[in-house]
């Protein structure tokens, strides 16, 4: 009897070492973490649990809330696989109000957006925008329309009018990374600035282009060049729904052409501008306007509906946007995911009410809702505040679930570690899973706030501390 005590006994006191032992690397490199300079006036948030057991490794101020930034995405992503499901597929409408008769459509062409953020997007080769444009252009065709003698009507109304979460700084809402969320989305909501700068520091530049074309926004360039090699420093300020705006910062000199991308205004717009070009180029004419949601909000009528269907386009399915949300951190996406889930569970899509329904989903998972502070679906907004408990928390739940694979599969490799990134003003946070030499498995948040300096230096400073878990 005694023996067989002993071999009962002796894993769990090798386990219980080796805990002890990582726990005393963690707490010397966070020991060493603190001490540095850079992190002087900083607050470091970090939890670690063995991923098996849930047994605490280490943590330090793990139940306070500070900015995730896009660590954050991992409560909206978890939440979104979970109440859609990871086969759902978001659908773009085509269709026409009046009779059609040899040829003429008396009435309106008509497209109806449920807020697929990858409508026009060149991530997948059927969500292109030729590809797209192509598509519809073929069904009109079909249908033997050859003059719209009507509008083309956009209705993005499935979504709220307000594109954007609370809390964006203005700093980012006209540049890509801050585009707003639309019924209608097109090509990511984003677009590429063509500059050509000088040949020293100092020298204007000049706007050589747009991809796509932008027709109905003028915008006011103040960017100078900067030195070779200095990279993008440049921002660009515009409004929703606005047509006009500018850019000021630099870029650097000795660039033939230098590319920096900013958000699209009114994406509906965008589309349907697209869309007519190509009908016309097909030689298919239109009397009336393009006409988008918002001009019908502003006025306080009623769109038009779809009286007879030409065409119904769906986009990959939920997990394959999941995969490009948290591979490149798509803001856009996770504000898309927040207001579909509103959409679904109210039948309108607002950021306020999807963000309160994911909150929800976690405190009926066990997480106190207080502890997930959210203002958006992304973490661009400095104004989030998550725990580290709670991102361990979720990536836990993440592993419970059928669709796991696909979240597992999604996160992106940094420092030879599967976990999420977040990078905003003064905040830098990873969040993941790690599996050690000895087959460890280890669930992980570390968080930090209001550091000096470049981030490039802290994110090297945390890979230090992170590295005790291989």
């Amino acid at each position: 009897m005694r023996k067989i005590f002993l071999l009962i006994i002796f894993p769990v006191m090798c386990c219980a070492a080796k805990a002890q032992v990582v726990h005393k690397k963690l707490e010397d490199a966070v020991k060493q973490l603190l001490g540095d300079e850079q992190l002087k006036h900083a607050i470091v948030g970090f939890y670690v649990i063995n991923s098996k057991t849930n047994e605490v490794v280490y943590e330090l101020n793990s139940s306070t809330g500070l900015a995730p930034a896009s660590t954050q995405k991992i409560f909206t992503s978890v939440a979104t696989l979970d109440i859609l499901g990871k086969d759902y597929h978001y659908k773009t409408d085509l269709g026409y109000s009046g009779n059609i008769k040899n040829g003429l459509l008396n009435g309106n062409l008509l497209i109806t957006g449920y807020g697929d953020p990858s409508f026009g997007s060149w991530r997948f080769d059927h969500t292109k925008r030729d590809t797209i444009l192509k598509q519809f252009v073929s069904a009109i065709q079909a249908a033997g329309i050859r003059h719209i003698n009507g509008d083309i009507i956009l209705n993005d109304t499935k979504f709220s009018y307000q594109p954007l979460p609370g809390g964006y700084p203005w700093e980012d809402i006209g540049n890509y990374y801050g585009a707003g969320t639309w019924g209608i989305n097109w090509n990511e909501n984003q677009y590429d600035l063509y500059l050509k700068p000088g040949t020293k520091e100092g020298d204007e530049t000049e706007v050589i282009g747009t991809n796509p074309d932008l027709p109905v926004y003028d915008l006011n360039n103040q960017i100078k060049t900067g030195p070779g090699g200095s990279g993008d420093n440049a921002y660009i300020y515009t409004a929703p729904y606005s047509v006009s705006g500018f850019a000021n910062g630099t870029v650097p000199a000795g660039e033939k052409k230098f590319t920096i991308s900013g958000s699209i205004p009114y994406p509906a717009e965008q589309f349907g501008l697209e869309l007519g070009d190509h009908l016309k180029n097909k030689g298919i004419t239109i009397s009336g306007e393009i006409v988008p949601g918002a001009k019908f909000t502003n006025d306080k009528k009623s769109i038009p509906a779809i009286t007879q269907s030409l065409y119904t386009y769906y986009s990959p399915s939920l997990d394959s946007l999941i995969y490009w949300f948290l591979q490149k951190s798509i803001n856009l996406y996770g504000e898309a995911f927040a207001k579909t889930i509103a959409y679904e569970k109210t039948d309108f899509g607002s950021t306020d009410k999807g963000v309160d329904i994911i909150r929800t989903f976690w405190q009926q998972n066990g997480i106190e809702k207080n502890s997930v502070k959210m203002i958006d679906g992304s973490g661009l907004s400095p104004q989030n505040r998550v725990t580290a408990t709670a991102e361990v928390a979720a990536l836990q739940c993440a592993k419970t679930k059928p669709w796991f694979s696909s979240f597992y599969n999604a996160l992106p490799i940094f420092n030879g570690m599967k976990m999420k990134s977040g990078t905003i003003g003064g905040a830098k946070a990873f969040a993941g899973y790690q599996t050690a030499s000895d087959g460890t498995e280890y669930t992980f948040s570390l968080i930090i706030n209001n550091y000096d300096g470049g981030v490039d230096a802290v994110v090297q400073k945390m890979y230090t501390l992170l590295d005790a878990l291989k």
